[in-house]
């Protein structure tokens, strides 16, 4: 296990080399827009563009620029300074990466508070009226974008906009250490709109799992011996058929604390999905290497992390 766990860490470096690789040729080499021309304004003149193409080292040869920002990420952790704000790109993800922690977090509760026992049930009593009905409400779910729900949810609930005005509204986030019962009121109804889609999904899969584990020669083997059926269900069935799940809730972790796009552009929550977002609208290509190499660094290590669970959670799986 530790040999394979250091293999595993070596590739992660390796991976996140290539993927800084690609991203940097991807904006560098083939920019959508020239961040020089864009800081320097409408009114910019040729000798200012160049001016401001000498400061930021966009005039040294791709290699050099490569070169320089590895450099730097690698040796002092700094993912240099944003085009639009000169604020460090380094501080400003961190300063940012609490409200997106928090999002994902509370949405993950509620995803799978939801996703577990619903498709559990659905598996045990399928064909059923009930099944029916939460698979077809899943499907739903699954189907509804995440940017029209959340504009749905704001026109519906949302306090002084909102129909009802039951939940605060976009603009509310505040700290849990400033303000724990802020905190969790601003992200109440972005945790129910982001773990829609995600709960739905999870009760699927689950679904479709339990159903052929419930099949198995060693879960009628289990009945046999006499044990109780709910723990035929939830030791046997559930514990086997949540093996694929792992796998998905890992990447769709590492995605989401690499940022919530459009959750938090919807909401307006200060994290790092909407500092990608304002930064792609502003060619801030600092801003948006910085935000893709911690995005790739949150799915590497939840995807290792996964991996690790499986030898916890299914005793056939063996590492060496």
């Amino acid at each position: 296990m530790v040999r394979y766990i250091i293999r595993r860490i070596i590739g992660m470096f390796v991976l996140l080399a290539l993927v800084s690789a690609a991203t940097f040729v991807m904006f560098y080499a083939l920019p959508t827009a020239d961040p020089a021309v864009l800081r320097a304004g409408r009114q910019g003149t040729p000798e200012l563009i160049a001016q401001i193409r000498r400061s930021l080292g966009l005039d040294d040869p791709l290699y050099v620029q490569y070169w320089t920002y590895m450099k730097a990420v690698v040796l002092h952790f700094d993912f240099g300074f944003s085009y639009e704000t000169n604020e460090s790109v380094r501080d400003a993800i961190l300063s940012r990466l609490p409200a997106t922690i928090s999002l994902t977090a509370g949405a993950l509760v509620v995803w799978l508070a939801v996703a577990l026992p619903v498709g559990t049930i659905s598996a045990i009593k399928r064909r059923s009226l009930l099944d029916r009905i939460t698979m077809g409400g899943a499907l739903l779910a699954i189907s509804a974008p995440v940017y029209w729900l959340g504009l749905v949810t704001l026109y519906l609930f949302a306090k002084d906009v909102g129909t009802f005005g039951i939940f605060p509204g976009p603009n509310t986030y505040v700290g849990i250490t400033r303000d724990p019962s802020g905190w969790f009121g601003s992200l109440l109804l972005p945790w129910l709109v982001l773990a829609a889609g995600f709960a739905a999904f999870y009760a699927r899969l689950l679904r479709s799992n339990l159903v052929e584990v419930m099949g198995e020669d060693y879960i009628r083997t289990a009945r046999a011996k006499g044990l109780p059926e709910r723990r035929v269900i939830w030791h046997h069935g559930v514990r086997a058929a949540i093996t694929p799940i792992a796998t998905v809730l890992g990447l769709d972790i590492g995605m989401l604390l690499g940022g919530a796009i459009l959750t938090e552009s919807v909401f307006n929550i200060p994290g790092v999905g909407r500092y990608a977002f304002d930064a792609i609208g502003s060619a801030d290509l600092p801003a948006i290497q910085g935000t893709v190499l911690f995005a790739a660094f949150f799915v590497i290590v939840a995807n290792l992390l996964v991996d690790i669970a499986y030898a916890f959670i299914d005793p056939r799986v063996r590492y060496s």
